[in-house]
C-alpha cells in the first residue's frame, strides 16, 4: 500500500471505534500475517545506532529478519537489556528498527517493545533500584507507585512498551532462588504493592505484565521451575490473591504464564487459569504473554505436547497470545496446525484481536504514529545523551532503600556514636555487588560484558561508612567469599575485629542467575543457612567478645545461629539498590531512624523449611515433632530509634452480620525524643472453621509517621468480606462465628485482639467482593 492508501485504510481511522477498526485489520490479514503478530524476536540494539540484530544463543533459533519482516512482527525483545548500549544510541537504534518493521509489512504496523523492569529499566546506566522484596519491606505502596512512574517514564522515552513486572509470586518456601524478586510470604502485602506497582507503571503509559500466573513460587523444595503440588485451596486463597486484587484495580493490560505445573498440568496450557479464571471470572480483557520459551517447554519438559506444534496449539487454545522471547513454536509450527485443521484459525483471531487492541490502544496503529521516541524528539541528526539515572531517579532510589532497611535486633548499641575504631568485616563489605539483584542490569547482563564499565556510581559500605563516620578508624577485611569453603581470610579478619571497638560484619548473597549466585533466578538454596562460610566467621567473631553489629544484604532470608540473640545489633536490607550503601550507614549512624518491616519471617534455624508465618496450627512447633519451626523474627517486625505506645483499643461493635462491617481504632503515640514511623498491621484470626485456617493472616495495614511526641488514631473499617476463605464445597465463603481481629506490631507481637462475632447465615462471595478495610490516620 502507499502511504496515501494506507492512510485510507478503515483500522487508520481514529474516529471509529476501536473494536471496528481492530475488525477490520483481522479481516485484511492472511493467515501468516496473524500469526506473525503473536510472537516476538530476541534482539540487541547496535552501539553505533543502527538497526537492531536478533540475538542468539543455545536455546534461540536463528530469525531472518529479511524474510520475516513482510509478514509483520509483534514484539521486539529487550533490545535495551540484551547487551550494554548508550541509551541514546539504543533509542536511535529503535527507531530505524521500527522504521523498518513498519515499511516492510503492507500495514504499516511497528513492533510491540518489551524489556525487563524488576528493579528499574534493566538497561546500561539505568537507576537499580532496590529489588521487590525491599519494596514489601518499606510498606509503602504510594512511594512504590512513585518509583515505578519513574521508571515507566524512562521506558516510554526510549520507545519502549511494556515492562515484565510486577512478580506476585507468594514466598512459600525461602529457599527458592526467586526470593529476592518477590515482594514477601503475605499475600495481602503483595497485593497492595504490586497493585500500586503496575498503577505507577500504566499511568506513564507502559504496559505492565503480572507474573508469574501462578503457582511459580510454591515448587517442591524451593527449586526453580520444580513441580508443584499444592490444593486448589492453597491456590484460591494464598497464590491467587494478589493477582486478583491487580487485575481488579491497577488498570494492568499484560499477564504471564508461569513455567509451573499444578498437579500435572502446566499452567501454559491450563484454559482454566488463562481463559476461565482470568478472562471469563475476573474479566481481564488484555494480552497474555509466555514467559520465555515456556511454549516449548510443554514439549521439551513437561512433555504434554509431542511436538512444537501441539504445544502451540495447546498453549494459545488455554488462552496464550504472544510467544516470548523469539520465535520457536508460534510460527511455521502453529501455521501447519492450521493448514492441517488441528486448530480452529478463530483461535489465532482470538489472540490477535487482544494483540492489536493494545496496540491500537498503545498508538501503534495511528496514521500519527512516529518511530521517534520522546528522548528523540526535534534532536534531528545529533544524538542525545539520554539520562536514565537522573537526581530524580537516585532521590526515589534513596528514599526506597532508606525505608526498606529493617533494625532486626538493637541491644542498644545502635545507632553507633563515638566508636573511634570500626573493624568493617565481611565479603560484602567492599562491593558493589552487595546491592543489587539478579535483574539489575549490572548482574544480569553486565557480568557477561567484563570489558565495559558498569554504567552506574554505586558506593560500596565501605564508602558510605567511612563518610558517615568520618572521624573514625575505618579497617576493612573481607574475612571469606560470599560462597567460597576457604577460611584462610579469618586471621586477618580476627586481628582487625580485635583492636576494633566495634565490628560491623557485612554478610549476605550475591545475586546471579542459574547457578552463578547465591541467590536469584536458578540461584536456590538447600538449607538457610548463611552461605559458604560467612556463618563460622560471623561466630568467630561473636566469640571475640566485642560488640558485634551484623548488616545483611540478601534475597532472601538466613538463620543466623547464635548471632539471633546474641549479636549487638542486626540490620537486614534485601538488595537495595544503588543508594542502598548510603541508606546502611545513615541507619548504623542514627542519621536514618529504621523503619522498615520484615517482608518474610527470619528462620529460627537453616533447615525448617518450608515455614511462612501464613500456617495452620499443624506447621508450628508441638510436642510430636523434634523440628521447631518458629521464627526468629516474624513477618512484620522491624525496630526503630525511638519508642511508640499503644493504648485505647476501641470496636465499634463486637457483633456484625456476614455482610456487616465493623471499626476498631487504636491510639498510636511517639513516646521517644525523635521523629519514627510506626507499621501498624491487621491480622485476623479465626479460632474455629468449616477447613483449617492459618492461625492469623495480614487483612490492612497503616504506616504511620509520627513526630516525636505525637500521636495518631488508627481505624480500620473491616468487612467481613475480609474473612472469607475457600470452604469445602470450592466457594468462597463468609462463615459466621467467633473471629479477634489482632493489632500489632508484628505477626509476633500483638498489642491488642478484639473479638468480633459474625452473625446470620453463612454468605458466599465472588471476586467482587471487598478486599480491604477502609483505613483512617487522624493526628491527635
Amino acid at each position: 500500500m502507499t502511504e496515501t492508501t494506507l492512510n485510507d485504510a478503515p483500522w487508520r481511522n481514529t474516529a471509529a471505534a476501536p473494536e471496528d477498526r481492530v475488525e477490520a485489520l483481522i479481516q485484511a490479514m492472511t493467515l501468516r500475517e496473524k500469526v506473525a503478530q503473536l510472537v516476538g524476536v530476541w534482539v540487541g540494539a547496535n552501539t553505533e545506532g543502527g538497526e537492531v540484530a536478533p540475538h542468539q544463543n543455545e536455546m534461540n533459533e536463528p530469525v531472518d529478519l529479511d524474510e520475516l519482516l513482510p509478514h509483520g512482527l509483534g514484539q521486539l525483545t529487550r533490545p535495551f537489556g540484551t547487551a550494554p548500549v548508550e541509551p541514546g544510541l539504543g533509542a536511535l537504534s529503535l527507531q530505524r528498527t521500527q522504521e523498518r518493521i513498519a515499511a516492510a509489512n503492507r500495514f504499516g504496523i511497528p513492533a510491540l517493545v518489551h524489556e525487563e523492569c524488576l528493579a528499574g529499566f534493566a538497561a546500561w546506566k539505568a537507576t537499580a533500584y532496590p529489588v521487590p522484596l525491599a519494596w514489601g519491606a518499606t510498606f509503602n505502596p504510594e512511594l512504590v507507585r512513585t518509583m515505578s512512574s519513574a521508571i515507566g517514564a524512562d521506558l516510554r522515552s526510549v520507545g519502549v512498551h511494556q515492562g515484565l513486572a510486577p512478580v506476585l509470586d507468594v514466598v512459600r518456601d525461602a529457599r527458592w532462588g526467586r526470593v529476592e524478586e518477590t515482594i514477601g510470604e503475605d499475600p495481602y502485602l503483595i497485593g497492595t504493592i504490586a497493585t500500586a506497582y503496575v498503577q505507577g507503571l500504566e499511568r506513564a503509559g507502559v504496559v505492565a505484565t503480572l507474573k508469574h500466573f501462578v503457582g511459580y513460587s510454591a515448587s517442591k523444595a524451593g527449586r526453580n521451575l520444580a513441580p508443584v503440588s499444592i490444593g486448589e485451596r492453597e491456590r484460591a486463597d494464598v497464590l491467587l490473591p494478589p493477582f486478583e486484587m491487580a487485575i481488579r484495580e491497577s488498570g494492568v493490560r499484560s499477564v504471564m504464564h508461569a513455567y509451573t505445573d499444578i498437579d500435572g498440568v502446566p499452567t501454559a496450557a491450563d484454559a482454566s487459569l488463562l481463559t476461565s479464571l482470568l478472562r471469563d471470572t475476573w474479566g481481564f480483557d488484555g494480552t497474555v504473554v509466555a514467559d520465555y520459551f515456556g511454549i516449548a517447554f510443554l514439549k521439551e519438559l513437561h512433555r504434554v505436547a509431542a511436538t512444537l506444534g501441539e504445544a502451540a496449539a495447546a498453549a494459545l487454545t488455554a488462552g496464550v497470545d504472544v510467544e516470548l522471547p523469539t520465535i520457536h513454536t508460534f510460527g511455521e509450527h502453529l501455521l501447519a496446525e492450521v493448514d492441517g485443521g488441528r486448530l480452529d484459525e478463530g483461535l489465532v483471531d482470538r489472540a490477535l484481536r487482544r494483540v492489536l487492541q493494545q496496540k491500537l490502544d498503545l498508538g501503534l496503529l495511528d496514521p500519527a504514529w512516529s518511530p521517534v521516541p520522546p528522548a528523540l524528539a526535534g534532536a534531528g541528526a545529533d544524538v542525545p545523551v539520554v539520562d536514565l539515572d537522573t537526581p530524580a531517579n537516585r532521590a526515589i532510589a534513596s528514599e526506597l532503600a532508606e525505608q526498606s532497611i529493617v533494625l532486626v535486633r538493637n541491644g542498644g548499641i545502635l545507632p553507633l556514636a563515638g566508636a573511634p575504631r570500626i573493624a568493617l568485616i565481611g565479603p560484602n563489605a567492599d562491593t558493589h555487588r552487595a546491592f543489587l539483584g539478579c535483574y539489575s542490569f549490572p548482574a544480569h547482563v553486565g557480568e557477561q560484558h567484563p570489558e565495559v564499565e558498569m554504567g552506574l556510581t554505586i558506593p560500596t559500605v565501605a564508602d558510605a561508612v567511612q563518610r558517615e563516620f568520618a572521624g573514625s578508624d575505618v579497617t576493612i577485611a573481607a574475612g571469606c567469599t560470599i560462597d567460597g569453603t576457604a577460611t584462610t581470610g579469618f586471621d586477618e579478619a580476627l586481628a582487625v575485629a580485635g583492636g576494633s571497638d566495634v565490628v560491623v560484619a557485612v554478610l549476605g548473597d550475591r545475586a546471579g542467575l542459574f547457578g552463578r549466585g547465591t541467590s536469584g533466578e536458578g540461584c536456590d538454596a538447600e538449607s538457610l543457612a548463611l552461605p559458604g562460610v560467612q556463618q563460622q566467621l560471623l561466630d568467630e567473631l561473636l566469640a571475640t567478645g566485642k560488640p558485634v553489629v551484623v548488616v545483611l544484604l540478601t534475597g532472601r532470608p538466613y538463620a543466623l545461629g547464635s548471632a539471633a540473640t546474641d549479636a549487638a545489633a542486626v540490620v537486614q536490607g534485601f538488595f537495595p539498590g544503588e543508594e542502598g550503601a548510603a541508606a546502611v550507614a545513615g541507619v548504623l549512624s542514627g542519621r536514618i531512624n529504621p523503619s522498615g518491616r520484615l517482608p518474610v519471617s527470619i528462620p529460627g534455624t537453616p533447615g525448617a523449611q518450608p515455614s511462612t508465618y501464613l500456617a495452620a496450627p499443624l506447621a508450628q512447633a508441638n510436642s510430636v515433632s523434634n523440628i521447631d519451626p518458629t521464627a526468629a523474627f516474624a513477618f512484620g517486625h522491624g525496630l526503630s530509634y525511638t519508642d511508640f505506645t499503644w493504648q485505647d483499643v476501641e470496636s465499634s461493635a463486637d457483633t456484625a452480620a456476614t455482610d456487616g462491617e465493623v471499626t476498631v481504632e487504636i491510639t498510636v503515640a511517639n513516646a521517644g525524643e525523635r521523629d519514627g514511623v510506626e507499621t501498624v498491621q491487621l491480622y485476623l484470626h479465626d479460632p474455629v472453621a468449616s477447613v483449617v485456617r492459618p492461625v492469623q493472616r495480614l487483612i490492612s495495614y497503616a504506616r504511620v509517621p509520627l513526630a516525636a511526641g505525637a500521636s495518631a488514631r488508627v481505624a480500620f473499617t473491616v468487612p467481613a468480606d475480609v474473612a472469607a476463605f475457600t470452604g469445602r464445597d470450592g466457594l468462597r465463603v463468609v462463615e459466621p462465628g467467633e473471629l479477634d481481629l489482632r493489632i500489632g506490631a508484628s505477626s509476633g507481637d500483638i498489642r491488642a485482639s478484639v473479638p468480633l462475632t459474625l452473625t446470620g447465615e453463612a454468605r458466599h462471595v465472588d471476586h467482587t467482593r471487598r478486599l480491604h478495610c477502609d483505613v483512617k490516620v487522624v493526628t491527635l
